[in-house]
């Protein structure tokens, strides 16, 4: 059994005066998909923030390979790949112009390989119209044209199916179980019925003592 990536000991969280989970333990080892889930508003969102160190309004303590991570943020920060809900395409840059820039500090990706990522995501012939004048579920296309060049052992995704058609719901499920065959590690919320095989799930909705 290999070692976790990330752990959660005891987190618990409040919004709004409102506990949305308390004494929450997870898990995550490579090669494995986690899928959060829950009804809305029970705190899937603000979890995966809380796992991607983006939301600190929390109890409990977050492990990066064993260690505390806030002693190891930029480990943990080079090693992590979060996209949210949201597309998160600046609207008057062009898809490559776009991914170039999600992709800043990352690593430098020569323009072929960005272009070649842009097509496998089925962007073809759309590299240089500005964003605006894609549909809602190219833009989400473009976002997810990062999964195509990451090698971060750790993705933590938020909605990603939101807006995509039947051929890129297929297409990004077959990312996610290679993603996971290669031994990366994922968690996701979705309402898409997601199933895969050994696939963790974390419930949320109801207050527990523990949830795994």
């Amino acid at each position: 059994m290999s070692e976790p990536l990330l752990q959660a000991v005891n987190l618990s969280c409040e919004r709004d005066d409102r506990l949305l989970f308390r004494n929450l333990d997870i898990s995550i080892v490579p090669g494995t998909l986690t899928r959060v889930e829950g009804p809305n508003g029970s705190g899937k969102t603000t979890l995966l923030r809380i796992l991607a160190g983006l939301h600190d309004a929390c109890q409990g303590d977050i492990l990066w390979n064993g260690q505390l991570r806030d002693r190891q943020r930029e480990s943990f920060t080079r090693n992590l790949l979060y996209i949210g809900h949201r597309a998160g395409v600046k609207a008057q840059l062009t898809p490559l112009e776009n991914l170039r820039a999600l992709m800043a500090g990352r690593r430098l990706l020569s323009r072929d390989l960005l272009a070649a990522a842009l097509d496998n995501a089925g962007l073809a012939g759309y590299h240089d119209a500005p964003c605006h004048s894609l549909s809602a579920g190219q833009q989400r296309r473009v976002s997810l044209a990062r999964l195509l060049v990451s090698d971060e052992p750790l993705w933590i995704l938020d909605e990603a199916f939101t807006a995509l058609d039947r051929e890129g719901v297929a297409g990004l499920e077959r990312l996610l179980l290679q993603r996971v065959s290669q031994g990366g590690a994922v968690i996701a919320t979705t309402h898409h019925p997601l199933a895969a095989d050994g696939m963790r799930r974390i419930q949320l909705g109801k207050v527990n003592d523990h949830a795994d």
